[in-house]
């Protein structure tokens, strides 16, 4: 099952950012999904299916936003792999 949503946006936007209303629509999709991945508020199986992509596009396009596929950071790495002895 699928929602569709309405927004209205004035005509000029699309010109100034170069992109039709499809693209700009798969394009907002895509950075709601990679900015929640990012805050945490949803996992990267979730964020993929937001942005309408299989989950190995959705870390290529992590990439391209510059936000790391791993949500822990290295510090939160090293402090669990201390205490897992």
């Amino acid at each position: 099952m699928s929602v569709a949503i309405t927004i209205d946006l004035p005509e000029t936007v699309f010109s100034a950012i170069r992109k039709s209303p499809s693209e700009f629509a798969a394009e907002m999709r895509l950075a709601a999904a990679v900015k929640w991945y990012e805050m945490g508020v949803v996992s990267q199986e979730k964020a993929s299916e937001i942005a309408g992509q299989t989950r190995a596009d959705f870390i290529l396009s992590l990439a391209r936003f510059g936000v790391s596929p791993f949500q822990s950071t290295a510090d939160e790495i090293m402090e669990d792999l201390r205490h897992a002895d």
